[in-house]
């Protein structure tokens, strides 16, 4: 039985309740009158129940579906402006026990180049990342216990925090790990962790089980319900997603946004970001054998229909999406992108030396550098953003989430986001880069809602000129 209060996963991501949905809104996809008023609900920015929001993914009417469209780059720009937050992955080991079939890093496959950083081989990387302008981070890392147990990776985080080289530091260390115990993610909160990701890949149970033949990942409930042990153990801001080609992109879909409701209902807020990725390439995957692989007008139409869905969550979007289709989704919702990404164990600091290996978990298809991304975001009339100023000030969880829905974020993320990007232009950026971000700043300056903020903004931006770092509101 349906129940989204329930600790358990398959009440809480219901199976017949999914499949009810799925029914109910093939009844409905042209039911223009129940389409207007799921979409007149969305404008409220108060968020809608899954069942409505497979009405709109699911509807026919080409008007309502442009309609959606311009909603979401509504809802987008009155919650994050022209703001896109920048981060880069970094792979720490490659090592994994789990029998995952859409992921190179299955314990059977005998081909790719098995690779662990070492504390000293993080303090390169982690350099080469701050030498990029880099100021967040999020690790990835196989599950093995016996190569990549906890106290690696609270060794690793300590590294990363502990390492200044010229201007530069990582402010924050998203955590994207195998499920673990409510003790182990409290470990992980005081290490100083920022978000905690965990992608459920599918959120069909027998399709999972499928997938997920051997290994701990291979149990449904633990990895479903990781979210829950999380927020127990002190992490209030987690990051949901799928991996779309895996199964029917409806039904996962639902199970996202139920995932979404369950959070909300039992813990009081939501995830903090949801990501969108689509299944790619990589070494012994074939892509061609995932039949669910889903169209780039597909890909749209589920970014702004989670964006109306869930207003307040951010969305992220790597480097597995090319740079077309990246620039297609950004204004429908995409508020985080990674850039100059590398998915190798040990990718940054040598890129010759492991650009013919075979150790990255998946092929990117945005390669340019951090600065071509920067350069091109603001030629789209966005502002990159190295912000972390919320979590260092302790403005997580419902505290993050009461200023977005208040209104005040503006005063917040917005100066924020120029002061990083000066940051950026000053010790980073290549001429062209520089001169087109001096122009943007000057811009969205005006744009700040107070005017005392506006004046401390433009006394910060004068001081980074001169030499000083790392101001926030």
């Amino acid at each position: 039985m349906y129940n989204v209060k329930s600790s358990f996963a398959e009440e809480f991501i219901n199976h017949e309740e999914i499949v009810d949905t799925l029914r109910y809104a093939e009844e409905h996809r042209t039911d223009r009158n129940m389409i207007e008023g799921i979409l007149q609900k969305a404008r409220q920015c108060k968020g809608l129940s899954h069942r409505e929001a497979a009405v709109l993914l699911d509807c026919e009417l080409p008007d309502l579906i442009e309609e959606t469209f311009q909603l979401a780059r509504e809802i987008k720009q009155r919650f994050y402006g022209n703001r896109i937050v920048m981060f880069a992955p970094l792979y720490l080991s490659n090592y994994c026990v789990n029998g995952c079939t859409y992921c190179p890093y299955h314990a059977k496959n005998k081909t790719i180049a098995r690779r662990k950083l070492t504390q000293d081989d993080i303090r390169r990387e982690v350099i080469a990342l701050q030498d990029m302008g880099h100021k967040r981070l999020a690790l990835e890392a196989g599950e093995d216990p016996v190569h990549n147990p906890l106290e690696y990776i609270l060794e690793s985080i300590h590294t990363i925090y502990g390492i200044h080289h010229k201007n530069g530091a990582i402010r924050r260390v998203n955590v994207n790990i195998a499920a673990t115990t409510v003790e182990s993610y409290s470990r992980l909160k005081e290490a100083g962790i920022g978000t905690y990701i965990l992608f459920q890949e599918t959120y069909h149970k027998e399709n999972y089980e499928r997938l997920h033949p051997r290994g701990p990942k291979s149990n449904y409930a633990w990895h479903t319900e990781a979210m829950d042990r999380a927020m127990q153990g002190g992490i209030d801001d987690v990051g949901l997603g799928v991996l779309y080609g895996l199964n029917t992109y409806r039904y996962d879909f639902v199970g996202l946004l139920m995932h979404a409701e369950h959070l909300e209902a039992v813990f009081g807020v939501g995830p903090h970001t949801i990501s969108v990725p689509r299944i790619c390439p990589a070494d012994d995957i074939d892509v061609s054998a995932f039949e669910n692989a889903i169209s780039d007008e597909t890909f749209r139409r589920i970014v702004a229909v989670i964006r109306v869905s869930v207003p307040y969550t951010g969305m992220i979007v790597s480097t597995r999406e090319s740079q077309r289709s990246r620039e297609q989704v950004l204004e429908l919702g995409i508020s985080q992108i990674s850039g100059g990404s590398r998915t190798s164990v040990g990718g940054y600091a040598d890129v010759s030396a492991t650009a013919s290996d075979n150790s990255a978990q998946f092929d990117i298809s945005d390669t340019r550098t951090l600065d071509e991304v920067v350069r091109w975001l603001l030629e789209l009339g966005h502002i990159p953003s190295f912000c972390t100023a919320c979590y260092r000030a302790g403005r997580t969880g419902d505290r993050f989430m009461a200023l977005l829905k208040s209104g005040q974020i503006a005063n917040c993320c917005q100066p924020n986001a120029l002061l990083t990007l000066q940051e950026y232009l000053e010790d980073y950026a290549s001429p062209q880069t520089r001169l087109l971000g001096q122009k943007a700043i000057e811009h969205e300056l005006e744009l700040v809602p107070s005017e005392k903020v506006r004046a401390r903004t433009r006394s910060y931006l004068e001081q980074i000129v001169h030499g000083q770092r790392d101001f926030r509101f």
